[in-house]
């Protein structure tokens, strides 16, 4: 007869629970956004890829802010358009690289003028790579 067999459900419960605990902690995360000038994102990947980034994700995006040029009137109204082009860079990495990675970016971004952009920081719970179902670290 099995050890199991004869274990009572507080037995089992108290063996087991080690490892459903183990697979509850996950390792933070942080997911680092970043909106530079798209003049600035070759320096952007480099410093990343220099400092440990093995991917991330760029977008094409509109925005303003402190910047007001340039600006375009349109031909059929007299409104001015505000909107400048901007680079959207997000990458996600383990907690302890989060730092590295913000001084980065801001280092590789920076010309000291207005529209150099911003970083936003956010914490991430959880992850998950589609095709081996790798998560969290693993994951990135």
């Amino acid at each position: 007869m099995s050890v199991l067999a004869t274990a009572g459900p507080a037995e089992v419960e108290a063996r087991e629970a080690p490892a459903a605990k183990r697979e509850n902690r996950r390792k933070p995360m942080k997911r680092i956004i970043a909106i530079i000038q798209p003049c600035k994102l070759e320096a952007v990947e480099t410093a990343l890829i220099k400092a440990g980034v093995s991917g991330f994700n760029m977008t094409e995006v509109m925005g303003f802010g402190h910047q007001t040029e340039p600006a375009e009137t349109c031909l059929w109204s007299k409104a001015r358009v505000k909107f400048v082009p901007k680079t959207k860079v997000e990458v996600v990495v383990p907690d302890n690289m989060a730092d590295q990675i913000v001084e980065a970016i801001a280092g590789s971004a920076r010309t000291g003028q207005v529209g150099d952009g911003k970083i936003f920081v956010a914490s991430i719970n959880g992850a998950m790579r589609i095709r081996t179902g790798d998560r969290d670290e693993a994951a990135l």
